[in-house]
Protein backbone atom coordinates (compact mmCIF):
# COMPACT_ATOMS: atom_id res chain seq x y z
CA UNK A 1 0.00 0.00 0.00
CA UNK A 2 1.31 3.70 -1.33
CA UNK A 3 1.98 5.80 1.72
CA UNK A 4 1.28 9.22 1.94
CA UNK A 5 4.83 11.58 1.30
CA UNK A 6 5.55 14.00 3.54
CA UNK A 7 4.93 16.69 0.90
CA UNK A 8 1.38 15.67 0.13
CA UNK A 9 -0.65 18.28 0.60
CA UNK A 10 -2.65 17.15 3.37
CA UNK A 11 0.66 17.06 5.53
CA UNK A 12 1.79 20.70 5.01
CA UNK A 13 3.85 21.89 7.97
CA UNK A 14 2.82 25.25 7.12
CA UNK A 15 -0.26 24.80 7.66
CA UNK A 16 -0.66 23.52 11.40
CA UNK A 17 -3.70 22.11 12.83
CA UNK A 18 -5.19 22.84 16.29
CA UNK A 19 -7.14 19.18 16.81
CA UNK A 20 -8.72 18.58 20.16
CA UNK A 21 -9.73 15.13 21.03
CA UNK A 22 -12.23 13.66 24.23
CA UNK A 23 -9.23 11.70 25.91
CA UNK A 24 -11.27 10.44 29.10
CA UNK A 25 -10.50 6.57 27.65
CA UNK A 26 -6.84 7.35 26.79
CA UNK A 27 -6.51 8.11 30.57
CA UNK A 28 -8.81 5.78 32.04
CA UNK A 29 -9.19 2.36 29.88
CA UNK A 30 -6.68 0.45 29.69
CA UNK A 31 -7.74 -1.91 27.24
CA UNK A 32 -10.27 -1.55 23.90
CA UNK A 33 -11.39 2.14 23.40
CA UNK A 34 -8.41 3.34 25.62
CA UNK A 35 -5.64 1.51 23.63
CA UNK A 36 -7.12 3.32 20.02
CA UNK A 37 -7.33 6.37 21.76
CA UNK A 38 -3.51 6.02 23.03
CA UNK A 39 -2.00 4.37 19.72
CA UNK A 40 -3.41 7.54 17.29
CA UNK A 41 -2.81 10.45 19.94
CA UNK A 42 0.84 8.88 19.69
CA UNK A 43 0.84 8.42 16.12
CA UNK A 44 -0.10 11.78 15.42
CA UNK A 45 2.59 13.58 17.35
CA UNK A 46 4.88 11.44 16.19
CA UNK A 47 4.18 12.12 11.85
CA UNK A 48 2.68 15.33 12.65
CA UNK A 49 4.13 17.15 14.98
CA UNK A 50 3.86 20.39 13.79
CA UNK A 51 0.32 20.18 14.99
CA UNK A 52 -0.92 21.55 18.30
CA UNK A 53 -3.42 18.06 20.01
CA UNK A 54 -5.68 19.68 22.93
CA UNK A 55 -6.61 16.82 24.97
CA UNK A 56 -10.20 17.15 26.52
CA UNK A 57 -10.36 14.77 30.16
CA UNK A 58 -12.13 15.41 33.64
CA UNK A 59 -8.88 13.40 35.08
CA UNK A 60 -5.67 12.20 34.41
CA UNK A 61 -4.41 9.44 35.00
CA UNK A 62 -1.75 7.06 33.54
CA UNK A 63 0.18 9.96 32.96
CA UNK A 64 2.63 7.61 30.92
CA UNK A 65 0.52 9.05 27.49
CA UNK A 66 1.99 12.41 27.79
CA UNK A 67 6.26 10.94 28.43
CA UNK A 68 7.99 13.27 25.88
CA UNK A 69 4.66 14.67 24.14
CA UNK A 70 4.80 18.13 24.57
CA UNK A 71 2.70 18.59 21.63
CA UNK A 72 -0.43 17.84 24.03
CA UNK A 73 -2.48 20.35 25.78
CA UNK A 74 -4.24 19.24 28.75
CA UNK A 75 -7.73 21.03 29.02
CA UNK A 76 -9.79 20.00 32.61
CA UNK A 77 -13.10 21.18 33.94
CA UNK A 78 -12.58 24.69 34.99
CA UNK A 79 -15.00 24.61 38.03
CA UNK A 80 -14.95 22.50 41.15
CA UNK A 81 -18.31 21.64 40.32
CA UNK A 82 -18.04 20.48 37.14
CA UNK A 83 -15.15 18.23 38.04
CA UNK A 84 -17.35 16.53 40.40
CA UNK A 85 -20.18 16.27 37.58
CA UNK A 86 -17.05 15.12 34.61
CA UNK A 87 -19.70 13.29 32.56
CA UNK A 88 -21.92 16.67 32.53
CA UNK A 89 -18.87 18.66 31.67
CA UNK A 90 -18.09 16.21 28.85
CA UNK A 91 -21.67 16.00 27.49
CA UNK A 92 -22.51 19.42 27.57
CA UNK A 93 -19.75 22.47 28.87
CA UNK A 94 -17.02 20.86 26.77
CA UNK A 95 -18.25 23.14 24.15
CA UNK A 96 -17.37 26.26 26.08
CA UNK A 97 -13.86 24.96 26.13
CA UNK A 98 -13.81 24.12 22.47
CA UNK A 99 -15.09 27.10 21.64
CA UNK A 100 -12.21 29.14 24.09
CA UNK A 101 -9.41 27.36 22.04
CA UNK A 102 -10.88 28.13 18.72
CA UNK A 103 -9.89 24.98 17.20
CA UNK A 104 -10.16 23.66 13.64
CA UNK A 105 -11.33 20.34 14.48
CA UNK A 106 -13.03 18.53 17.41
CA UNK A 107 -12.91 13.96 17.21
CA UNK A 108 -14.93 12.33 19.53
CA UNK A 109 -13.02 9.64 19.82
CA UNK A 110 -15.53 6.66 22.12
CA UNK A 111 -18.92 7.44 19.70
CA UNK A 112 -20.23 10.79 21.37
CA UNK A 113 -19.85 14.38 20.89
CA UNK A 114 -20.44 17.34 23.65
CA UNK A 115 -24.29 18.74 23.13
CA UNK A 116 -23.76 21.98 20.65
CA UNK A 117 -20.47 20.96 19.06
CA UNK A 118 -22.58 22.09 16.13
CA UNK A 119 -22.59 25.85 17.21
CA UNK A 120 -18.83 26.38 17.98
CA UNK A 121 -17.37 26.77 14.55
CA UNK A 122 -15.51 24.04 15.10
CA UNK A 123 -15.61 20.94 12.65
CA UNK A 124 -16.18 17.87 13.92
CA UNK A 125 -15.53 14.12 13.91
CA UNK A 126 -16.92 10.92 15.43
CA UNK A 127 -14.87 7.56 15.59
CA UNK A 128 -18.09 4.95 16.14
CA UNK A 129 -16.81 1.65 17.17
CA UNK A 130 -19.29 -1.02 16.91
CA UNK A 131 -22.96 -0.96 17.37
CA UNK A 132 -22.88 -4.58 18.67
CA UNK A 133 -25.42 -3.28 21.63
CA UNK A 134 -27.98 -3.05 18.74
CA UNK A 135 -26.74 -6.36 16.76
CA UNK A 136 -26.71 -7.81 20.13
CA UNK A 137 -29.15 -6.27 22.55
CA UNK A 138 -29.53 -9.25 24.87
CA UNK A 139 -25.51 -8.77 25.93
CA UNK A 140 -26.87 -5.37 27.60
CA UNK A 141 -28.74 -3.88 30.11
CA UNK A 142 -32.14 -2.01 28.23
CA UNK A 143 -31.54 1.12 29.94
CA UNK A 144 -27.52 0.79 29.08
CA UNK A 145 -28.85 0.57 25.11
CA UNK A 146 -31.07 3.44 25.40
CA UNK A 147 -28.07 5.78 26.44
CA UNK A 148 -25.75 4.66 23.70
CA UNK A 149 -28.13 4.24 20.87
CA UNK A 150 -28.72 8.04 22.18
CA UNK A 151 -25.48 9.30 22.45
CA UNK A 152 -24.49 7.73 19.27
CA UNK A 153 -27.60 9.01 17.07
CA UNK A 154 -26.61 12.58 18.60
CA UNK A 155 -23.12 12.21 17.28
CA UNK A 156 -24.00 11.13 14.15
CA UNK A 157 -26.37 13.97 13.33
CA UNK A 158 -24.25 16.70 14.76
CA UNK A 159 -20.80 15.63 13.52
CA UNK A 160 -18.98 16.86 9.97
CA UNK A 161 -17.41 13.55 9.50
CA UNK A 162 -18.18 9.57 10.87
CA UNK A 163 -14.97 7.18 11.12
CA UNK A 164 -15.80 3.75 11.20
CA UNK A 165 -13.01 1.74 12.22
CA UNK A 166 -14.28 -1.13 9.96
CA UNK A 167 -16.39 -1.60 6.77
CA UNK A 168 -18.72 -3.98 9.17
CA UNK A 169 -19.31 -0.76 11.38
CA UNK A 170 -20.10 1.39 8.21
CA UNK A 171 -22.61 -0.86 7.13
CA UNK A 172 -24.26 -1.30 10.54
CA UNK A 173 -24.61 2.27 10.93
CA UNK A 174 -26.61 2.24 7.63
CA UNK A 175 -28.82 -0.28 8.04
CA UNK A 176 -29.06 0.33 12.12
CA UNK A 177 -29.44 4.32 12.40
CA UNK A 178 -29.55 5.12 8.63
CA UNK A 179 -26.84 7.12 8.19
CA UNK A 180 -26.12 8.23 5.00
CA UNK A 181 -22.92 6.41 3.66
CA UNK A 182 -21.57 9.43 1.95
CA UNK A 183 -21.05 10.60 5.63
CA UNK A 184 -18.61 7.99 6.70
CA UNK A 185 -15.20 7.20 5.97
CA UNK A 186 -13.59 3.61 6.80
CA UNK A 187 -10.21 4.12 8.63
CA UNK A 188 -8.56 1.26 10.34
CA UNK A 189 -6.84 1.09 13.67
CA UNK A 190 -3.42 -0.85 14.47
CA UNK A 191 -1.99 -1.87 17.68
CA UNK A 192 0.14 -0.64 20.35
CA UNK A 193 3.97 -0.05 19.96
CA UNK A 194 5.02 -1.70 21.80
CA UNK A 195 4.13 -4.51 19.25
CA UNK A 196 6.78 -3.23 16.58
CA UNK A 197 9.71 -3.09 19.32
CA UNK A 198 12.48 -5.98 19.04
CA UNK A 199 13.00 -7.76 22.66
CA UNK A 200 16.31 -10.00 23.20
CA UNK A 201 16.28 -13.07 24.84
CA UNK A 202 16.72 -12.88 27.68
CA UNK A 203 13.33 -10.19 28.11
CA UNK A 204 11.55 -13.16 26.40
CA UNK A 205 12.48 -15.67 29.27
CA UNK A 206 11.51 -13.73 31.34
CA UNK A 207 8.34 -13.34 30.32
CA UNK A 208 7.91 -16.65 29.68
CA UNK A 209 8.83 -17.21 33.44
CA UNK A 210 6.97 -15.22 34.94
CA UNK A 211 3.40 -16.63 33.14
CA UNK A 212 4.75 -20.29 33.11
CA UNK A 213 4.17 -20.77 30.05
CA UNK A 214 4.56 -23.95 28.20
CA UNK A 215 7.57 -24.16 25.31
CA UNK A 216 4.14 -24.48 22.43
CA UNK A 217 1.10 -23.41 23.10
CA UNK A 218 -1.94 -21.99 21.16
CA UNK A 219 -3.56 -18.32 22.04
CA UNK A 220 -6.50 -17.30 22.61
CA UNK A 221 -6.73 -12.96 23.39
CA UNK A 222 -10.11 -11.52 24.55
CA UNK A 223 -12.39 -11.05 27.52
CA UNK A 224 -13.89 -14.04 28.44
CA UNK A 225 -17.65 -13.74 27.60
CA UNK A 226 -19.89 -15.34 25.58
CA UNK A 227 -19.57 -12.65 22.37
CA UNK A 228 -15.83 -14.05 22.54
CA UNK A 229 -16.56 -17.89 21.97
CA UNK A 230 -13.84 -19.36 24.40
CA UNK A 231 -16.31 -22.46 24.90
CA UNK A 232 -16.38 -23.66 21.13
CA UNK A 233 -12.75 -23.35 21.48
CA UNK A 234 -12.26 -25.96 23.94
CA UNK A 235 -15.00 -27.61 22.29
CA UNK A 236 -12.97 -27.81 19.55
CA UNK A 237 -9.48 -28.87 21.60
CA UNK A 238 -11.46 -31.87 23.39
CA UNK A 239 -13.32 -32.97 20.08
CA UNK A 240 -10.41 -33.02 17.97
CA UNK A 241 -7.95 -34.56 20.54
CA UNK A 242 -5.66 -31.64 20.61
CA UNK A 243 -2.81 -32.32 23.04
CA UNK A 244 -1.37 -28.64 22.83
CA UNK A 245 -1.68 -26.28 25.62
CA UNK A 246 -4.12 -23.06 25.69
CA UNK A 247 -3.19 -20.06 26.85
CA UNK A 248 -6.17 -17.65 27.39
CA UNK A 249 -5.29 -13.56 28.15
CA UNK A 250 -8.24 -12.27 28.89
CA UNK A 251 -10.64 -10.42 32.09
CA UNK A 252 -12.90 -12.78 33.71
CA UNK A 253 -16.29 -12.22 33.12
CA UNK A 254 -19.73 -14.24 35.07
CA UNK A 255 -21.77 -16.20 34.50
CA UNK A 256 -20.22 -17.29 31.77
CA UNK A 257 -16.32 -17.79 33.07
CA UNK A 258 -17.70 -20.49 35.84
CA UNK A 259 -19.55 -22.08 32.41
CA UNK A 260 -15.80 -22.23 31.03
CA UNK A 261 -14.80 -24.15 34.64
CA UNK A 262 -17.28 -26.75 34.25
CA UNK A 263 -16.51 -27.65 31.19
CA UNK A 264 -12.65 -27.99 31.56
CA UNK A 265 -13.67 -29.67 34.87
CA UNK A 266 -16.02 -32.19 33.34
CA UNK A 267 -13.85 -32.86 30.58
CA UNK A 268 -10.50 -32.94 32.15
CA UNK A 269 -8.58 -30.00 29.71
CA UNK A 270 -5.52 -29.87 32.05
CA UNK A 271 -3.98 -28.22 29.54
CA UNK A 272 -5.84 -24.76 30.07
CA UNK A 273 -3.99 -21.68 31.35
CA UNK A 274 -5.21 -18.68 32.54
CA UNK A 275 -1.98 -16.30 33.06
CA UNK A 276 -4.40 -13.50 34.68
CA UNK A 277 -2.83 -9.48 34.53
CA UNK A 278 -0.58 -9.36 30.96
CA UNK A 279 1.07 -5.86 30.95
CA UNK A 280 0.87 -4.60 27.60
CA UNK A 281 4.66 -4.34 26.89
CA UNK A 282 4.93 -8.40 27.70
CA UNK A 283 2.03 -9.38 25.22
CA UNK A 284 4.16 -9.24 22.27
CA UNK A 285 6.53 -12.11 23.46
CA UNK A 286 3.18 -14.09 24.30
CA UNK A 287 1.99 -13.73 20.73
CA UNK A 288 5.56 -14.39 18.88
CA UNK A 289 5.90 -17.59 21.18
CA UNK A 290 2.20 -18.87 20.20
CA UNK A 291 1.66 -21.79 17.77
CA UNK A 292 -1.01 -19.53 16.26
CA UNK A 293 -3.72 -17.02 17.59
CA UNK A 294 -7.94 -18.49 17.86
CA UNK A 295 -10.43 -16.27 17.33
CA UNK A 296 -13.46 -17.13 17.05
CA UNK A 297 -15.57 -14.09 18.32
CA UNK A 298 -19.21 -14.56 16.95
CA UNK A 299 -18.78 -10.18 16.64
CA UNK A 300 -16.34 -7.68 16.74
CA UNK A 301 -16.17 -4.32 15.53
CA UNK A 302 -13.12 -5.22 14.49
CA UNK A 303 -10.57 -7.43 16.34
CA UNK A 304 -7.21 -6.13 16.93
CA UNK A 305 -5.55 -9.64 18.43
CA UNK A 306 -5.53 -10.25 14.74
CA UNK A 307 -3.55 -7.48 13.78
CA UNK A 308 -1.69 -8.11 16.65
CA UNK A 309 -1.32 -11.78 15.65
CA UNK A 310 -0.53 -10.65 12.17
CA UNK A 311 2.14 -8.50 12.95
CA UNK A 312 3.42 -11.14 15.46
CA UNK A 313 4.24 -13.03 12.98
CA UNK A 314 1.84 -16.20 13.90
CA UNK A 315 -1.17 -17.99 12.28
CA UNK A 316 -4.12 -16.78 12.77
CA UNK A 317 -7.51 -18.64 12.80
CA UNK A 318 -10.89 -16.37 13.08
CA UNK A 319 -14.09 -16.27 12.02
CA UNK A 320 -16.06 -16.31 8.69
CA UNK A 321 -18.14 -13.13 8.71
CA UNK A 322 -18.63 -9.43 9.55
CA UNK A 323 -15.13 -7.74 10.06
CA UNK A 324 -12.78 -10.75 10.76
CA UNK A 325 -11.63 -10.84 6.97
CA UNK A 326 -11.23 -7.42 7.34
CA UNK A 327 -8.60 -8.08 10.27
CA UNK A 328 -7.30 -10.89 9.45
CA UNK A 329 -6.67 -11.04 5.09
CA UNK A 330 -5.93 -13.38 2.96
CA UNK A 331 -3.30 -15.26 5.24
CA UNK A 332 -6.19 -16.61 7.90
CA UNK A 333 -7.92 -19.51 8.47
CA UNK A 334 -11.53 -18.50 8.89
CA UNK A 335 -14.57 -20.70 10.18
CA UNK A 336 -17.93 -20.68 11.39
CA UNK A 337 -17.58 -20.17 14.83
CA UNK A 338 -20.69 -21.87 15.75
CA UNK A 339 -19.18 -25.33 14.34
CA UNK A 340 -16.36 -26.67 17.26
CA UNK A 341 -15.44 -29.31 14.96
CA UNK A 342 -14.51 -26.57 12.11
CA UNK A 343 -12.46 -24.72 14.35
CA UNK A 344 -10.46 -28.09 15.38
CA UNK A 345 -9.89 -28.49 11.86
CA UNK A 346 -8.39 -25.60 11.55
CA UNK A 347 -6.38 -25.79 14.62
CA UNK A 348 -4.74 -29.26 13.32
CA UNK A 349 -4.16 -28.18 9.44
CA UNK A 350 -1.77 -24.72 11.10
CA UNK A 351 -0.24 -26.81 13.56
CA UNK A 352 0.47 -29.90 11.29
CA UNK A 353 1.39 -28.35 7.95
CA UNK A 354 4.79 -26.70 8.39
CA UNK A 355 4.69 -24.64 4.79
CA UNK A 356 0.73 -23.80 5.42
CA UNK A 357 2.09 -22.02 8.48
CA UNK A 358 4.69 -20.72 6.95
CA UNK A 359 2.53 -18.94 3.86
CA UNK A 360 -0.43 -17.59 6.37
CA UNK A 361 2.60 -16.15 8.19
CA UNK A 362 4.15 -14.17 5.28
CA UNK A 363 0.75 -13.15 3.86
CA UNK A 364 -0.11 -11.51 7.34
CA UNK A 365 3.18 -9.74 7.58
CA UNK A 366 2.31 -8.26 4.32
CA UNK A 367 -1.43 -7.25 5.01
CA UNK A 368 -0.34 -5.94 8.12
CA UNK A 369 1.28 -2.78 6.57
CA UNK A 370 -1.90 -1.99 6.17
CA UNK A 371 -2.29 -1.09 10.00
CA UNK A 372 0.87 0.56 10.57
CA UNK A 373 0.86 3.59 12.61
CA UNK A 374 2.41 5.69 9.65
CA UNK A 375 -0.25 4.65 7.23
CA UNK A 376 -3.14 5.10 9.36
CA UNK A 377 -2.18 8.42 11.34
CA UNK A 378 -1.65 9.71 7.53
CA UNK A 379 -5.50 8.97 6.45
CA UNK A 380 -6.77 10.86 9.91
CA UNK A 381 -4.92 14.11 8.68
CA UNK A 382 -5.96 13.82 5.41
CA UNK A 383 -9.34 13.52 6.68
CA UNK A 384 -8.93 16.57 8.91
CA UNK A 385 -7.26 18.38 6.36
CA UNK A 386 -10.69 17.83 4.20
CA UNK A 387 -12.68 19.54 6.75
CA UNK A 388 -11.44 22.76 6.60
CA UNK A 389 -10.39 23.42 2.92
Amino acid sequence: MPLISRDDPYTDKTRPLSVGFDAKRAFFNTSGLGNYSRNLLSALAKYYPENKYYLFTPKTKNRYILADEDRFILIKPGSFILKMANPLWRRKYMTEDIKRQKLQIYHGLSQELPIGIEKTGTRSVVTVHDLIFLRFPGFYKWHDIKIYTRKLSHACKVSDRIIAISNQTKEDLISFLNISPDKISVIYQGCGHYFYEKHDEEFNKTVSNKYKLPERYLLNVGTIEERKNLLNVLKAIHLSGINIPLVVVGRKTTPYFKKILEYITANKLNNIIFPGNIENFELPVIYRNAECLIYPSFFEGFGIPLIEALVSKIPAISSNSGCFIEAGGPGSIYIDPHRPEEIGEAILRVTKQPELRNEMIAKGADYAVNFRDDVISSKYSKLYYSLIE
